[in-house]
């Protein structure tokens, strides 16, 4: 068995114990190494020459990718870029890594397989609970939760840590960005019900509060036929007697406080209400 071919179907990186159980022979893995088809990152690990260099990396130091760094590799909704983190064992000697990469030392909540350099969302997703702020830690597991990576059933079943499964209960699988989730956690507060993704003429509006406020939130997409259709959408929303407040990306995430100001002065106004 050809070990360059095995080793890209497992991704670029692999144990050499694995590779060996799968048919490659020790003389075929000797030959590539010597004509650099494959080398060694680690006594007992191997890599592609293009694998992944987090993946990489990771085998070289016996750590896993983990944290925030698997949610923007599933495509989660990640707020702010974010440095590399790593996972280990709960009791694994110093981890030799770079200054800016995080370490998170800690025993997963789903067991890691040996041949793991990628965690388990759910295993990622325990540790953004600890690490993050409440409201990033929220973004990212709404974005799991609406994405179908995840399954709030699934998890209930685990044995989370406490932050976990606070977020847990608060996590809905409703909001469609991570904008939405911000809108709807800044304002719980107010005790008004606010729907994200909600059905209304036809079409699904961003939050709906009450019965009748809706609120739309412009991301980098609301531009050309995406924003004609919404602008008539609008205007359809508002001869059915809703308001419609909308909102860009800036002012959600770097004025809130005019956000927070317009929608308190609507529901002060009953502009929620029929």
């Amino acid at each position: 068995m050809d070990p360059v071919e095995e080793l890209r179907r497992r991704g670029g990186v692999a144990r050499v114990a694995t590779l060996r159980d799968a048919g490659v022979s020790e003389h075929a893995l000797r030959l590539s190494k010597q004509s650099g088809g494959i080398r060694t990152v680690r006594p007992g690990w191997v890599a592609l020459p293009d694998a992944d260099p987090r993946v990489v990396g990771a085998a070289a130091r016996g750590v896993v990718l983990s944290c925030v760094t698997v949610a923007e590799r599933s495509g989660l909704w990640v707020p702010t870029a974010s440095a590399l983190h790593v996972a280990a064992r709960p009791h694994a000697a110093r981890v030799r890594v770079p200054p800016q990469v995080v370490v998170h030392w800690s025993k997963p909540v789903v067991a890691r397989p040996p041949d793991a350099l990628v965690d388990d969302l759910p295993n990622a997703l325990a540790l953004i609970a600890r690490c993050q702020p409440l409201e990033t830690a929220l973004v990212i597991w709404e974005s799991a939760l609406n994405k179908g990576l995840v399954h709030a059933s699934r998890l209930r079943q685990l044995e989370l840590p406490s932050g976990a499964r606070r977020i847990l209960e608060m996590a809905r699988p409703f909001a469609d960005s991570g904008l939405e989730t911000i809108f709807v956690h800044r304002l719980r507060w107010l005790d008004v019900r606010m729907l994200p993704q909600a059905w209304v003429l036809d079409r699904r509006v961003d939050v709906l509060i009450g019965a009748r406020l809706v609120v739309q939130i412009d991301g980098g997409h609301h531009v050309g036929a995406q924003r004609t259709r919404d602008i008539s959408h609008d205007a359809q929303l508002t001869l059915h007697g809703y308001h419609v407040l909308r909102f860009s990306y800036e002012q959600i995430v770097d004025r809130w406080h005019e956000v927070q100001a317009v929608v308190m002065e609507a529901i002060a106004q009953g502009k929620h209400l029929w």
